[in-house]
């Protein structure tokens, strides 16, 4: 990728980054406040955003409430920012209030390999070994033989027995094609508590990378015990290249400084907005070069493999418990391979290139990518959020 150098922050709105029916939508934000040298929970009425730390200190304490909705909406609350006001800070700056990921004491888990599509794209890094030219030849390869022979098939299923009976015989089995049509999906955890990225931030991908993509997804928002209290949007940066090394080096792949991008807001389950609103959301992206480059691309949840529930049953239950909650990451359809650099070798990211991933109901995540070296470190963990609660009277 080309190096990173000066250029103009993309510009956000109201209008932009906000659901079109935002009228009807309880949102939960959280916003840096430099008087209270910490963040705050925050409602996002109108183009207001309110203040709610001292109703519900953490996300995670608020995602507990039965009447989160309820407090999101009508609570009483404290400091009043102007959501332009937040848009239009500077990534980086702790001077000024601005957005950050609307999650805090949450794990951040993700599935993987949850779309068929996207699946065969891992198939065939696994067979390049991580090398972007051998993508289209392998592509072509992966697609003779396997065609459509994993669409429509329910993952675990006598049906999926049998495509990986076809596929062994062909030579084609791979760790991604267990968890994708076998009975256990795979669950990892994608980032530390409170290292994610919000809107309008920079993005980070590591300097090492030459083959890397942004994951456009749905980001489920789970409470202690296993219920779904609202959705988000997530950006799960994929490094091709050094995934496709080997499976064992995911963490290398998906967890660095700033490669965890969630936001802009918590949109809270209620009468208009359920499990069922999610399971139909179409998630576009679209991706603006410093060179002119454009790409568009989206995610449609209706294609997704296995149901929603079931990620959050395979990570949540007598199994493995989160006091805290946790947000999941649901996984994409999305899988460029489009080339941009050389004949061949598919898609990957340049440095200032700007990532809008965006869903009528869930608004825009806007990010502009960067070397993870580059990005602003990350200095703020769970001592430093109790300790600055504790000194505001707020636990």
């Amino acid at each position: 990728m080309e190096s990173a150098a000066a250029r103009p922050r993309p510009v956000l709105t109201a209008g932009s980054v906000l659901p079109a029916d935002a009228d009807r939508a309880a949102l939960v934000a959280r916003v840096h406040h430099p008087e209270a040298d910490g963040p705050c929970v925050a409602a996002v009425r109108g183009e207001q955003v309110v203040d709610l730390t001292a109703v519900a200190p953490t996300v995670s304490d608020l995602m507990e409430r039965d009447d989160a909705a309820a407090v999101v909406r009508e609570a009483d609350g404290g400091h009043v920012w102007r959501l332009a006001e937040l848009l239009d800070a500077p990534a980086g700056r702790h001077d000024v209030p601005h957005l950050l990921a609307p999650v805090d004491l949450q794990v951040i888990k993700a599935a993987g390999v949850t779309f068929a599509r996207s699946l065969l794209e891992r198939v065939i890094e696994e067979r390049t070994g991580g090398d972007p030219a051998q993508a289209a030849r392998v592509r072509a390869r992966v697609g003779q033989v396997v065609g459509g022979t994993l669409d429509g098939i329910r993952p675990g299923s006598p049906e999926a027995d049998k495509a990986k009976e076809l596929l062994v015989a062909e030579g084609l089995w791979s760790q991604y094609l267990e968890v994708g049509i076998g009975p256990d999906p795979e669950v990892f955890t994608k980032a530390p508590v409170l290292s994610a990225v919000g809107t309008g931030a920079d993005i980070g991908v590591l300097g090492a990378s030459v083959w890397n993509n942004p994951e456009p997804e749905a980001v489920l928002v789970v409470d202690s015990r296993g219920r779904v209290r609202g959705a988000t949007l997530g950006n799960d940066v994929n490094l091709r290249d050094i995934e496709g090394r080997s499976a064992l080096l995911l963490s290398r792949a998906k967890d660095n400084n700033a490669s965890c991008a969630i936001g802009p807001f918590i949109r809270l389950f209620d009468d208009g907005f359920d499990l069922d609103t999610v399971r139909g959301l179409d998630i576009d992206l679209r991706i603006d070069g410093t060179d002119g480059y454009v790409l568009h691309g989206s995610s449609s949840m209706r294609e997704i493999s296995r149901d929603v529930l079931d990620l959050v049953a395979a990570t949540h239950g007598p199994h493995h418990q989160y006091p805290d909650g946790f947000v999941l990451f649901t996984g994409t359809l999305f899988a460029p391979t489009e080339d941009r650099q050389a004949p061949g070798a598919g898609f990957t990211h340049e440095y200032g290139d700007v990532v809008r991933i965006s869903s009528p109901r869930l608004g825009a995540l806007v990010n502009t990518v960067v070397p993870s070296e580059q990005a602003a470190p990350w200095t703020s963990g769970v001592r430093a959020l109790m300790h600055n609660l504790a000194r505001r009277g707020v636990l």
